[in-house]
């Protein structure tokens, strides 16, 4: 039978009397007003057909279904509605078998979850993210997915949002086998159960057995990453409906508490960023620059920060050349880059056959002239002006001419680093934050001189790198550094002016912060920033205010968690309020003549906010930051900043007539 078009994103064919359904709506198949009506229209071709004895949906290309159209929200509703469509799959008196080619997530996970099996490739993935965008699953997942795998696993999923990949998939029942071609094997599945009682996921009943205590530790994992978040937590209490409330109770307690949340300020600030990650990495006329072909990379510097851009090279497939001053300290960062990635094998995330062929694709090195090999070079050494230019200076008649040359640090002026080379256009800054193959954030600086292929080349490296790149200007730390510095300093003006350490840490981690900025300090160690400190003194502005405790501190040795003091005292590795260090605060006061005065909570978050926001502001005045969304997203992936409250540019528009909200 030939190709039958249901809408202009799904068609069908006849294939062994079943009907192979395919969505074919680029890029991810995500599930359009089109999909959906092509969907329906599909079902009741084949219910009318009495030559077909079955369905099995597949999607086009390497993605099932990548979940809800993202170019709907925030628009009117447009029937069918999700829902509908997947009640209809799962009540269907014909097999509808789910042939899961790749990604199945959100409502895409919603709907294999509704059909009446499923078989996976081997690149296929389940997963429910909604809590990610501060809402729940709307189409049945936090009901029928109990019902497949039980109340543990449920809570991990759909509560934390993550996907599992086919291996996994299977283990936990969630998919029948898998298959290198799965569409044949549903259209295969399909057959076995025509005439049989079909496997309506809904009516299952949620496995009794679990221990209760498991299901509380499942649920105390997830809430305690949520940090303040109310989706996880709405999650799992419909998770655990499900083995109270019938399916259609459950179902409409879930699309009751989807709508709730869409509706929230916690979904507005997780949507918000979600489209500024989008945006964050577009420079308005870069799409008419060429991007170079980048194989090689060098590194040169192995410590902490290079040996994880190597192995973020690495294990997105670069061969790197790491270079360093002596063949013994090459030799140490090739061990450190191998314990590295021993880590990603023991975790799980590289197998023990990539971590092999991350190591034959790496050349450690002590002979600059190694690099002549590289298309690109990243610096990752001491963050001094005068070390770092002269590296460039020295590459600069060693490195091959069409080479891009990237800085990695983050403070200094990359304009003047790249005026010691003959070819400041070839010269980009790469900041990349610690550590460098687990954080995702990269701010990609786009010197005075950068050349707009070269700032091309750097953005499709990153994200070759899958990590997520932010444009920004030259200014002394860049975005986020520059913002850090001034709610930095702002905290330090409260500590003067009457709070204390762990008072604004307690405000910060109370508003969604992981960890306070006081403790942040003593786990990155005091003595870098006093060292700044001591070198801009010369240029301070003798009227502008400074603050000296943390100098004060640091002249008595305490510089932070691995010193076992700074902020606070470390008895055994534990954070412990130490008075010595309110003796050093309430001593600076005096000697200023100032009058202490508490501060509430909210007053506290509230002049850092105040803080964060002027800084940024000034930020995108002079170009430095081309939208408030890329400085929301640097905060949130570099600094710890709340997802779920947006950002402190979102947050300050969002909360203008309420100041402490």
């Amino acid at each position: 039978m030939a190709h039958i078009p249901f809408s202009k994103s799904v068609s069908a064919r006849l294939r062994d009397s079943v009907f192979v359904v395919v969505i074919d709506n680029p890029p991810v198949n995500a599930l359009s007003a089109d999909v959906r009506s092509g969907l329906m229209a599909a079902l009741d071709h084949v219910a009318s057909l009495d030559a077909a004895t079955g369905i099995v949906l597949t999607g086009a290309g390497s993605t099932f279904i990548g979940g809800a159209d993202i170019k709907e929200f925030g628009k009117p509703s447009v029937e069918p509605m999700l829902p509908e469509v997947i009640e209809r799959i799962e009540a269907f008196g014909k097999p509808v078998v789910a042939a899961v080619n790749g990604a199945a997530l959100g409502g895409g996970c919603e709907v294999a979850l509704a059909c009446h099996g499923r078989i996976v490739g081997e690149k296929a993935s389940f997963g429910l993210p909604e809590v990610k965008l501060g809402i729940v699953p709307g189409a049945g997942g936090t009901q029928r997915l109990p019902r497949l795998i039980g109340l543990v696993a449920a809570i991990d999923l759909i509560g934390s949002g993550r996907a599992v990949k086919t291996g996994e998939a299977v283990a936990l029942g969630l998919a029948d086998g898998i298959a290198t071609d799965p569409v044949g094997a549903a259209i295969a599945l399909a057959h076995e159960f025509t005439g049989k009682p079909l496997r309506r996921t809904g009516v299952i009943c949620v496995p009794p057995a679990e221990d209760p205590a498991a299901v509380s530790a499942a649920e105390a994992k997830v809430l305690a990453k949520s940090r303040g978040q109310s989706a996880p937590a709405e999650a799992i209490r419909l998770v655990k409906a499900t083995g109270e409330l019938d399916l259609r109770q459950g179902l409409a307690e879930e699309r009751a508490t989807f709508l709730r949340l869409r509706d929230s300020s916690e979904s507005a600030a997780l949507r918000h960023i979600f489209f500024a990650e989008r945006a964050a990495g577009k420079v308005e006329g870069l799409d008419k620059a060429s991007s170079r072909k980048i194989e090689t990379v060098a590194v040169v510097g192995t410590g902490l920060m290079g040996s994880g851009i190597a192995v973020s090279a690495l294990t997105s497939g670069h061969r790197v050349i790491a270079l360093e001053q002596t063949p013994e300290a090459a030799a140490s960062g090739k061990a450190r880059i191998a314990e590295t990635l021993d880590k990603s094998v023991r975790s799980g995330r590289l197998t023990a056959g990539g971590r092999d062929d991350c190591l034959a694709r790496l050349q450690t090195t002590a002979e600059a002239k190694d690099l002549v090999k590289a298309d690109l070079v990243i610096e990752a050494v001491f963050d001094d002006l005068t070390v770092k230019t002269d590296l460039f200076r020295r590459l600069d008649g060693i490195v091959r001419a069409d080479a891009i040359l990237a800085t990695n640090t983050s403070y200094l002026n990359p304009d003047a680093i790249a005026a010691a080379t003959a070819d400041p256009s070839r010269v980009v800054g790469l900041h990349f934050f610690s550590p460098a193959n687990v954080m995702r954030l990269v701010e990609v600086v786009d010197c005075a001189k950068t050349a707009p292929e070269v700032l091309a080349s750097a953005l499709a490296f990153v994200k070759g790198l899958g990590k997520l790149p932010v444009v920004c200007g030259v200014t002394e730390g860049f975005i986020g550094n520059s913002i850090f510095s001034a709610y930095r300093r702002e905290a330090e003006f409260m500590l003067e002016d009457g709070a204390l350490p762990q008072e604004i840490d307690a405000a910060l981690e109370a508003y969604g912060f992981p960890m306070g900025i006081f403790a942040v300090n003593d786990m990155a160690g005091l003595e870098i920033a006093w060292a700044r400190r001591k070198r801009q003194a010369a240029t301070r502005d003798p009227a502008a205010r400074y603050v000296e405790i943390a100098d004060r501190l640091c002249e008595a040795g305490r510089l932070g968690h691995k010193s076992g003091r700074g902020w606070y005292a470390y008895p055994d590795g534990k954070r412990t309020i130490d008075p010595e260090v309110t003796a050093v605060i309430e001593a600076a006061r005096a000697a200023k003549n100032i009058a202490s005065r508490s501060f509430t909570p909210a007053e506290i978050m509230s002049r850092l906010l105040k803080a964060m926001v002027d800084e940024g502001t000034a930020l995108l005045a002079d170009g430095v930051a081309a939208r408030p969304g890329d400085i929301d997203v640097v905060m949130i992936n570099g600094y710890g900043f709340p997802a779920h409250r947006g950002g402190p540019m979102f947050a300050a528009e969002q909360n203008k007539d309420q100041p402490h909200a």
